[in-house]
């Protein structure tokens, strides 16, 4: 969405362009921290979907797509961060640099697409406890998750349209946000769908959460363990989704505002823009915190991952009888 900047060029495409001194020395050490909580959580929770989960519901099929779409984020990261250890300069080649941006993006949607579904989910057993969407098979779930995937990709599609390398000085720089002085069709729409994806699932969520909140007082059910656990996981998706998005919005749309009313001011803009590419380190941190949600999302999860910690016998776990492989709980 935005670039540092230094100088403002009318005749060259891009505004204020510049190398990000500050983030290639900051963020590296951000990301390989994320990588490495992140890379192992996500591997765990890859194994237990698809070799000890003995039954397969919607809610279990929308968790495991949750978790395909963050493992393939993270190992896209190494590319990044090799990148910033190079000073921001690009060393892959300008059609992986359109790849590896293509990957990261498409993966960061569909991680907020199945997180918002994950919401929904809990949303209608709680306040539609008898609507058809709770009697979903597995097979018509995977035909949702199947166009989540179709429609993710789509958007993301003017990616690969574009050349995302541009050379400066002696650096090859690789970024899908760049300030434009005249703004091509396929960068608008990657901006707009990067606003979009954070403000309309927010909205959606917070919905949820209050909807969730107010039918289970309105039928005095709040206090039970199960509803308290159904409020909790959507409490939990809002606060990680929050934590994660915002702060890229907020310094994402800042820097327009400030390339839109003082376009001289590049000072300003860099600063703006530092702190944009800085935050894009949180939009991660989401796939690394996101196993936290597997656990309190699906009762099979927490029995299988407990399971195979006895297994090793360096600790005993009880097991859920209301879960134990049959329940989305």
């Amino acid at each position: 969405m935005v670039e540092e900047a230094t100088v403002v060029h009318s005749n060259q495409p891009f505004h204020c362009l510049a190398p990000q001194d500050l983030v290639a020395k900051i963020l590296p050490p951000v990301l390989i921290t994320e990588l490495l909580v992140g890379l192992p959580g996500n591997v765990m929770a890859l194994w237990i979907f698809t070799c000890r989960l003995k039954t397969w519901r919607a809610n279990t099929l929308f968790l495991f797509n949750l978790v395909l779409a963050d493992f393939l984020l993270l190992i896209s990261l190494p590319f990044r961060i090799d990148n910033l250890f190079r000073g921001e300069h690009w060393v892959f080649g300008e059609a992986w640099c359109r790849s590896n941006l293509f990957m990261l993006a498409v993966n960061r949607s569909a991680s907020i697409a199945f997180m918002t579904t994950v919401a929904f989910d809990r949303y209608f057993k709680v306040v539609h406890p008898h609507h058809r969407v709770n009697h979903m098979t597995s097979t018509q779930a995977g035909w949702v998750a199947g166009g989540i995937w179709a429609v993710v990709m789509s958007l993301r599609l003017p990616l690969l349209t574009t050349d995302l390398l541009v050379q400066h000085g002696n650096k090859s720089l690789c970024r899908s946000f760049s300030a434009y002085n005249v703004t091509p069709l396929a960068i608008k729409i990657h901006n707009t769908v990067f606003v979009g994806e954070f403000f309309l699932p927010l909205l959606l969520l917070l919905f949820c959460s209050a909807r969730i909140a107010c039918i289970l007082r309105q039928r005095q059910l709040d206090k039970g363990q199960k509803v308290q656990r159904a409020i909790r996981v959507v409490g939990l998706i809002v606060a990680v989704f929050v934590l994660c998005f915002f702060p890229s919005i907020a310094t994402g749309l800042s820097a327009l505002f400030i390339k839109k009313v003082r376009p001289s001011d590049c000072e300003s803009y860099n600063k703006a823009a530092q702190l944009f590419s800085l935050s894009i380190g949180f939009t991660y941190l989401n796939s690394a915190l996101d196993p936290v949600i597997y656990c309190f999302s699906s009762s099979m999860f927490r029995n299988s991952l407990k399971s195979a910690i006895n297994k090793l016998g360096l600790v005993e776990m009880r097991l859920s009888r209301r879960g134990s492989m049959t329940s989305d709980g």
